[in-house]
């Protein structure tokens, strides 16, 4: 959680600073004593996301701006659904507004798609997975939007898993010396290999991986990697991977596979559409 905390921080100095620059010149038209309610609403169905983002803007701002939520990230909202209530100095809305959007908006995009995909192999055991497709910046940002989906996290970056892939093994030579070269770092961290071929499959097998990804693989390749997985003695998990879509992942899902990872679920984001609308104006006593 400290982790996730600082990294809010960071992202929210990040967007207001190449938002604001030297001052918000626009929201200096208003009165500084001008009080302000104002709500978010969602104008579509989706996955609410990105709240704690949300707040540390207008805390960044102004911590004297109230915000008072109705919804809650991971819930299914409608359109039309007001997510909050925020009152405070008119001028500290109007200069948070955008970037505390821009994160509400983009994660639970992020979320809404993550979602969907979840519902998509509902009932048979696998487990949908990200990659590290993200947007440069907001990686765990995103990957706290896909678990908000009800998706799971793959690797969070080059440090906490190794994924030997095809250029991996070629500097190595074999799968069975990548993976040697990977058990003697002693890092203590899950061995994933990348195959595209049945025939490397016992190799990766043979090595004891703790996880074979499928690369491209088709349903019935899949098929045939689950049969040889489960009768070899070194088991592992497999995972299915590329160009998977909404429509093919249940049959992929179906295949007995244990993990599908897609790269489109931070990679092709469409943000979710929000709108914040002032409802009242006062001026403050």
């Amino acid at each position: 959680m400290d982790e996730l905390n600082t990294t809010i921080r960071k992202n929210v100095r990040a967007a207001l600073s190449e938002d604001l620059g030297h001052g918000d010149l626009t929201a200096s038209l208003v009165s500084a004593d001008a009080v302000a309610r104002a709500r978010v609403i969602s104008r579509e169905d989706g996955v609410l996301c990105g709240g704690p983002w949300f707040a540390e803007v207008f805390r960044q701002v102004d911590d004297g701006v109230v915000i008072d939520w109705l919804a809650q990230d991971g819930d299914r909202v409608s359109a039309d659904t007001t997510l909050c209530q925020i009152h405070g100095v008119a001028r500290s809305i109007l200069t948070a507004e955008r970037a505390a959007l821009n994160f509400l908006q983009t994660l639970s995009g992020t979320a809404t798609t993550a979602n969907r995909y979840a519902a998509a192999i509902a009932g048979t055991g696998a487990k949908v997975l990200d990659t590290r497709k993200t947007l440069p910046g907001l990686r765990i940002a995103q990957k706290y939007a896909v678990r908000c989906g009800g998706c799971f996290n793959h690797r969070m970056g080059l440090y906490d898993a190794i994924l030997i892939k095809e250029n991996h093994i070629r500097s190595a030579g074999t799968i069975k010396a990548a993976v040697a070269a990977a058990a003697d770092q002693g890092a203590q961290v899950p061995i994933e290999v990348e195959i595209e071929s049945l025939s490397q499959l016992a190799e990766a097998l043979d090595a004891g991986v703790d996880v074979v990804m499928l690369d491209n693989f088709d349903t019935n390749d899949m098929q045939e990697a689950v049969k040889i997985n489960s009768v070899h003695a070194r088991s592992a998990k497999l995972e299915a991977s590329g160009n998977v879509s909404l429509e093919t992942i249940r049959a992929y899902a179906e295949t007995g596979v244990d993990y599908i990872s897609v790269g489109s679920l931070t990679k092709h984001v469409r943000a979710l559409d929000l709108s914040l609308q002032f409802s009242t104006e006062t001026s403050a006593s």
